[in-house]
């Protein structure tokens, strides 16, 4: 076999590779959406692709790795735009409205990844600290230092603050699926107000 011959012999490995765990993840997202993660098993996903039963297994080796792939792949469609936000805001207000509204706008318009987190007890054992999770918190600690640096926000823990975004994030766009008559602005101008006015009224951090 020629060197351009094993080239593209290689790369067409990779190209099928690539395409088979898209497969699969593709898969999971939609039947986890429609049984629950609890609920779906790893013969559910493979049904699911048009792959044989062995392929699964050269990719991942539950569905807990499959949600972890997903969920890093999520992280990775979100996060430039959260960032993008961030970025371009001018006050305190800016920062945390186009922050809230930016996320709950991306868990509307992506329902079948987010619906599978829903209050699903089983979604307590599994590990959602991915490393591109992990580097969006990370990111937006980072956002919130340069932020406090400049004046855009008060001077504040950026750690507690960072978890309390997560959470509150987390939790009202859990409560925004669940409930079709709360919109996107809905929900972003309660988180925001809800911090607008907890934030100014939270001692400033003691230094040194």
């Amino acid at each position: 076999m020629s060197v351009d011959a094993d080239t593209k012999a290689r790369g067409k490995r990779e190209e099928t590779k690539a395409s088979n765990r898209q497969a699969i993840i593709d898969a999971a997202r939609r039947v986890f959406a429609e049984l629950g993660y609890g609920a779906t098993t790893v013969r559910d996903i493979i049904r699911a692709t048009e792959l044989a039963s062995g392929t699964f297994y050269n990719y991942f080796k539950s569905k807990e790795e499959v949600f972890q792939a997903l969920q890093d792949e999520t992280a990775l469609r979100v996060r430039p735009r959260l960032r993008a936000e961030r970025v371009r805001a001018k006050n305190f207000e800016e920062f945390i409205s186009g922050s809230f509204r930016t996320f709950f706008d991306f868990v509307k318009n992506d329902h079948t990844t987010f619906a599978t987190m829903r209050r699903n007890p089983e979604m307590q054992r599994v590990r959602i600290d991915t490393p591109e999770v992990v580097a969006g918190f990370d990111e937006l600690r980072v956002d919130l230092e340069i932020a406090i640096g400049s004046g855009v926000m008060p001077d504040v823990d950026p750690d507690l603050l960072m978890a309390s975004i997560v959470g509150v994030a987390f939790e009202v766009a859990n409560h925004m699926l669940a409930r079709d008559e709360l919109s996107v602005d809905e929900a972003a101008k309660f988180a925001t107000a809800l911090f607008l006015g907890g934030v100014r009224a939270l001692p400033k951090r003691r230094r040194g």
